[in-house]
């Protein structure tokens, strides 16, 4: 059965339309295609978002914090020396527009994707990021809360996180999520819901898909941008709370896979996973096996929030009117 934010039985969902943003203009989804000679396809010269839109409590749509996600895209993109077009001001509408023309008020998913999309006349083949035209995409889809509040298992993968002198971990640059899908693909054909990777000096770096948070003696720890992780929007939301409303500093440090496992309490942090406690560790329960304290504050906080339940963050909503 499907259930609503607030836990009830959810009504059958209406249909909605298959729109993209694609070609500089909005068109059909199933119209929305690249050739298979594509730049980004080929090389993996692409940056991406993940953004999330949540049903309000009164009613309506809300993106949640778009400047932040479309600030880190265009950042992205000049390390790839891709041109978007646009500014986060006019990122932040067009996200609005394509959702009202998709009609949805339910919670949505959204994915901006720029990319490297075909050689300029005159330009040679290989391999570059100057003389290939640019090009940007955004999609969205329905898409409710799809991790267990109740915890998931984590293995520690045998994976490194690239060091930021190989790749820039530190973008969302579609070619180093390879990396990503081999350490989630070898944690799930081992019976775990995810992996935890550490880096090239051994230390915590990040999830496949999100940030690492420990709480260790009543302190939020949390690995530093040095550890080779993506800076995470979610990462930044639960930082900000955890100090506001809970009066929980943290501490940005080196956090090592043994202290890791003998933390109180471990947590992720996404986009997409949201906030989601870690209850075993490479098949060792972490603390009591359940979900602690703080994470249980914490993911109702941010439930609260992006409802549209805290008014003091309701800068960090950017409302839809569908």
């Amino acid at each position: 059965m499907t259930v609503t934010h607030n836990g009830g039985p959810a009504p059958a969902s209406p249909a909605i339309a298959q729109i993209a943003y694609h070609d500089g203009e909005f068109v059909p989804l199933e119209r929305a295609l690249l050739p298979v000679t594509t730049q980004a396809l080929q090389y993996g010269t692409g940056v991406f978002e993940g953004i999330r839109a949540y049903a309000q409590d009164g009613g309506g749509l809300a993106v949640f914090r778009p400047h932040a996600h479309y600030r880190r895209l265009l950042r992205s993109s000049r390390l790839l020396r891709i041109d978007v077009g646009r500014s986060v001001e006019e990122l932040c509408d067009l996200t609005a527009e394509l959702l009202r023309r998709i009609g949805t008020t339910e919670d949505t998913y959204i994915r901006p994707l720029a990319y490297k999309r075909a050689l300029l006349p005159g330009q040679k083949p290989g391999v570059s990021l100057s003389g290939v035209s640019d090009a940007l995409s955004v999609n969205a889809f329905r898409m409710g809360s799809y991790t267990d509040p109740a915890g998931i298992r984590c293995a520690i993968s045998s994976w490194r996180r690239p060091a930021s002198d190989a790749l820039p971990v530190r973008a969302k640059v579609t070619g180093g999520y390879v990396n990503n899908a081999l350490a989630a693909d070898e944690a799930r054909a081992a019976g775990y819901d995810d992996a935890i990777l550490l880096n090239s000096r051994g230390q915590v770096a990040e999830a496949s898909t999100s940030n690492v948070f420990a709480v260790i003696g009543g302190r939020l720890v949390t690995p530093p941008v040095t550890a080779d992780l993506l800076e995470g929007i979610t990462r930044d939301t639960v930082v900000t709370l955890a100090a506001d409303l809970l009066q929980t500093p943290t501490d940005f440090r080196d956090l090592g896979r043994d202290e890791l496992a003998a933390a109180d309490e471990v947590f992720l942090t996404g986009t997409g996973t949201e906030i989601v406690p870690v209850t075993e560790l490479a098949g060792r329960p972490v603390a009591e096996g359940t979900p602690g304290p703080l994470t249980t504050a914490l993911m109702g906080a941010y439930q609260d929030v992006v409802r549209g339940r805290t008014p003091r963050y309701d800068d960090w909503l950017h409302p839809v009117h569908v």
